[in-house]
């Protein structure tokens, strides 16, 4: 194999993987959203839980407000009552204490109510705050975790591109260009192999002179078809270590021949 060819190879798998790494840190944001979807829609539930309770609360300090601000009033009527001189003012008074009376019973009447509904909203909003503790420290560490993976990949991807840095200072001028610009255009797939006489890209079957031209090893050669770098890469034939058929392709991937 050429050494230019061999060496777009290598840069060829390695924008492969960087590509996936690229694909998982772009992922990060959308993962992290998603951990936090259900915390988010529980602390509301939470939320309106509190308000509720708190409602109750309020209207119940408001009832009791009521009821002394009757109390008082009847203390005053009756007061007032004692000093009547009439049959007419002393049923008139009768009558707006017998009215307070009934607003405290009103009152109290919906202060047990407001208890009774208080119970299970103090229960469930104690209950939901150690659930929602526990699981914000389950998606604390899913976060950290994620954000761990991210901060390996970025670090692999780091290390990718300084490999692909050095092999592109190996490699003739012309012939990364020409690699770089069918990377632009198709991401990852810029070489494509025809070891079978057929593009693997474009399916494109190759002519038999350009064939045999490949063959030899010694050019680089384009698919007339979708302009991809060409590789021929047949299994080259070695010396079994164990006696069982082995074969290596020039890129120095193993095929078992069994």
């Amino acid at each position: 194999m050429l050494a230019d060819l061999e060496l777009l190879v290598k840069m060829q798998g390695l924008d492969i993987r960087a590509n996936q790494l690229r694909r998982e840190i772009a992922l990060l944001p959308k993962e992290i959203a998603e951990i936090e979807k259900a915390l988010v829609a529980h602390g509301r539930k939470l939320d309106a839980d509190r308000a509720l309770l708190a409602s109750n609360q309020r209207e119940r300090k408001q009832k009791d407000l009521e009821i002394k601000t009757q109390q008082a009033k009847t203390s005053k009527l009756r007061d007032q009552m004692a000093a009547a001189k009439t049959n007419e003012q002393f049923r008139a008074f009768q009558n707006e204490i017998d009215f307070c009376d009934a607003e405290i019973r009103k009152c109290e009447d919906r202060i047990v109510e407001l208890m009774e509904l208080s119970e299970p909203l103090t229960v469930n909003v104690k209950s939901a705050e150690v659930a929602l503790a526990q699981e914000k420290s389950v998606v604390d560490q899913q976060k950290a975790v994620a954000q761990e993976r991210t901060a390996a990949d970025r670090k692999a991807l780091d290390e990718i591109m300084t490999e692909r840095t050095s092999l592109a200072a190996s490699v003739t001028k012309p012939v990364l260009n020409t690699f770089e610009r069918l990377s632009k255009k198709n991401p990852g797939n810029a070489i494509s192999d025809a070891t079978k006489g057929r593009c693997t890209s474009c399916h494109l079957e190759i002519r038999p002179q350009l064939f045999q031209d490949l063959r030899r090893g010694d050019k680089l050669f384009s698919c007339e078809n979708c302009g991809r770098i060409l590789l021929y890469n047949p299994p080259v034939a070695v010396e079994p270590a164990n006696g069982g058929p082995v074969a290596y392709t020039a890129s120095g991937a193993r095929v078992d021949m069994s």
